[in-house]
């Protein structure tokens, strides 16, 4: 049988290995919590620059906010990959890279990918991107403008990113940035207020705070993406916390076992000892 000191450490490594996955597995779920209500004040947001861009639009087509900034936008679909910076979200990495790569096509698309995580991720598949940002520390003032002035520079966007199903479940799912603005639109009421160049006057032109409007709208629809695919990492992490909390419990019980084995069995050879000594001393 094993020595009880040896089993006496592995019992208090289980314990600690216990007491941390909990621990992580708390953190990740205020996270959660947090990126919720980030993302809830978000939409409240979005509601209302909608509602004062859906009064004061020139056509019902949208244009990016670009304007006459972007004369001529390169004719390439580009693909925006959100990824982690570090390689603690499980598979959803690779998940995601594997499967916007079976839609991507150097001719008719560039790339330009969220986490350090997932720019390793294309290098190791041999695939060039031609910027790569850092995903946000802080879930709260995220500063996209870098990332849309790049939109601005092409014909379409397709966003390739995680969502939060549940703790237990997350997916990779995909959407077009003009088309998710407007469909997100769609669904916003129109407000009481009429807004319109009869009753206020846009500086330095309708069309520029249209063009800021719509700029507005694509930065929060960014930020909100990035917030579900933290949200969605956050609960990956917790479940593999979860997964490693339970396991942990596991080996600290059976060494707990062992060391409740091993400790009787040295109490039992101790008094085996105590007797035979007896009896040699009563003859």
């Amino acid at each position: 049988m094993r020595q009880l000191a040896d089993i006496s450490r592995e019992r208090d490594t289980m314990s600690t290995m216990v007491e941390l996955t909990e621990a992580f597995e708390g953190i990740a779920s205020m996270r959660i919590a947090q990126v919720k209500d980030q993302t809830q004040r978000s939409a409240k947001f979005f509601a209302e620059l909608w509602g004062i861009y859906n009064q004061i639009r020139v056509d019902e087509l949208f244009h990016f906010g670009r304007g006459q900034s972007v004369a001529n936008p390169v004719n390439k679909e580009l693909l925006i990959f959100v990824t982690s910076e570090g390689s603690f979200s499980g598979d959803l990495d690779e998940r995601l890279i594997k499967k916007a790569l079976q839609y991507y096509r150097p001719d008719r698309n560039d790339i330009i990918v969220i986490g350090h995580h997932g720019a390793i991720q294309l290098v190791q598949n041999g695939v060039f991107y031609v910027r790569n940002f850092k995903m946000p520390e802080r879930n709260n003032n995220i500063n996209v403008t870098p990332i849309v002035k790049e939109v601005l520079n092409y014909v379409s966007t397709k966003v390739y990113y995680q969502q939060y199903i549940s703790l237990m479940d997350q997916v990779i799912s995909e959407l077009k940035l003009a088309n998710a603005v407007m469909d997100r639109g769609k669904a916003i009421a129109k407000p009481d207020e009429v807004i319109s160049e009869q009753n206020y006057i846009f500086e330095p032109s309708t069309y520029a705070v249209v063009d800021h409007l719509e700029r507005s709208m694509m930065q929060i629809t960014l930020s909100e993406v990035i917030l579900e695919s933290k949200l969605a990492q956050y609960a990956s992490r917790f479940r593999a916390m979860t997964m490693a909390s339970d396991k942990a419990n596991e080996s600290f019980s059976d060494a707990t076992v062992l060391y409740n084995q091993a400790k009787r069995h040295l109490k039992d050879e101790r008094l085996k000892e105590v007797m035979n000594g007896l009896r040699e001393g009563s003859i």
